[in-house]
């Protein structure tokens, strides 16, 4: 049985320093990258509190919804669209600090106020999959979160096509 122990009253860095090694020992004989998105999800969930965690994956000319913690969410999403078809397009992370001022917003939850998507390229080197993240705050995630999120994409990343 795992548990995600963070210590209490830690920064964000000190946070993700806590969560890396538990994700890793977490992973170190998973071969199923659902399974994978699954348990990464609700660490980072158990961890940080966001309103909505979850991978989107690659299926197609459209990002499918994946393993998720948090409300129901917006499925298909077409590719350039929204702040997570943007990512997948454009192959970067997207830090959106609010997201009505982003143009073309798919708004999935009234409670979301800013944003944070990161691609995850599969073997083939292509984007396959996106990690999406939803803060009921404004301007709640940074370069921190960036390299923290990165570090936990690259665990998942070798078990994708």
């Amino acid at each position: 049985m795992h548990t995600i122990e963070i210590p209490a009253g830690t920064g964000r860095a000190a946070r993700y320093a806590a969560l890396l090694p538990q994700v890793r020992a977490l992973l170190a004989t998973e071969r199923d990258a659902v399974a994978a998105m699954a348990n990464c999800s609700a660490a980072v969930m158990e961890a940080f509190g966001w309103h909505w965690i979850g991978f989107y994956r690659v299926i197609g000319n459209e990002l499918v919804v994946g393993p998720f913690q948090g409300p129901v969410a917006c499925s298909p999403i077409a590719h350039g669209k929204g702040v997570c078809g943007t990512s997948w397009a454009e192959a970067r992370t997207i830090i959106v600090p609010d997201v009505d001022a982003f143009p073309g917003h798919i708004a999935c939850s009234a409670f979301s106020r800013s944003e944070i998507v990161l691609p995850l390229r599969g073997r083939s080197g292509t984007v396959v999959a996106v990690l999406d993240i939803d803060s009921a705050e404004l301007d709640d995630f940074s370069a921190v979160d960036q390299n923290g999120l990165g570090e936990l994409c690259a665990l998942i990343e070798p078990l994708l096509p």
